[in-house]
């Protein structure tokens, strides 16, 4: 084995157990804002927010990397919209308690798709956490069909994306970069959509700010 192989393998170990860590410092964290609720201290939203955030990254570095090193290929099967929509509110719902965001699910309960549940959760709550830094009171996330694709979608009522990250096709700006904003999540869930496909249709990302809400809107396309 290689010394760039060896080194490979063990920051793979490395990040995957940060992120174990992550979800026992999560929990705990859950635990304690709940106890103390009616302090309504802000320092337990923040933390959340902020260890999501890196346990988004974590995992998406992981996934990407045995991607990368052909360890991994995702399992289709067949999966209800909604469950998967409700699964990353239900994630989230620390940050939406404390943060009092108005966060409604629209979907047909008889709506399914094909795809890796735990990948497009990935992608969902990496997308869902972006929106709770920038949206003001409200997140809507729907499912729907559109031709032959069912159709994913994150609103907002925030700022919208930047003109940056929209230009994001040519490589992130240093101006984005200096924001905090890598695009790893948007690249992530790219990648992630083309690893979805029947026939020669491949699954794909559109990001706009033409949200019903009046801020960015994400629409994940599987086919």
């Amino acid at each position: 084995m290689s010394q760039e192989a060896k080194f490979s393998d063990i920051l793979a170990s490395s990040v995957h157990d940060l992120k174990n860590s992550l979800q026992i410092v999560r929990s705990l964290i859950k635990t304690l804002a709940l106890e103390y609720a009616n302090l309504e201290r802000p320092e337990f939203r923040v933390l959340d927010f902020e260890t999501a955030r890196m346990n988004s990254c974590v995992m998406q570095l992981l996934i990407l990397y045995r991607l990368d090193a052909s360890h991994f290929k995702p399992l289709l099967e067949e999966c209800r919209v909604l469950d998967i929509l409700e699964e990353v509110g239900c994630q989230q719902s620390l940050q939406i308690q404390l943060r009092q965001i108005s966060f409604t699910v629209e979907c047909s309960d008889d709506l399914f798709c094909f795809c890796e549940d735990t990948l497009i959760n990935t992608v969902l709550v990496s997308i869902v956490n972006n929106a709770l830094r920038y949206c003001r009171q409200a997140i809507r996330l729907s499912g729907r069909q559109q031709d032959d694709y069912v159709c994913l979608c994150i609103e907002d009522d925030g700022p919208g994306f930047s003109s940056g990250i929209m230009a994001g096709t040519q490589g992130v700006k240093s101006s984005e970069l200096e924001k905090g904003n890598t695009g790893l999540g948007l690249h992530f869930a790219s990648t992630i959509a083309e690893l979805h496909s029947q026939g020669q249709r491949r699954g794909f990302v559109v990001i706009d700010n033409e949200s019903t809400l009046g801020g960015a809107r994400f629409s994940l396309f599987l086919p």
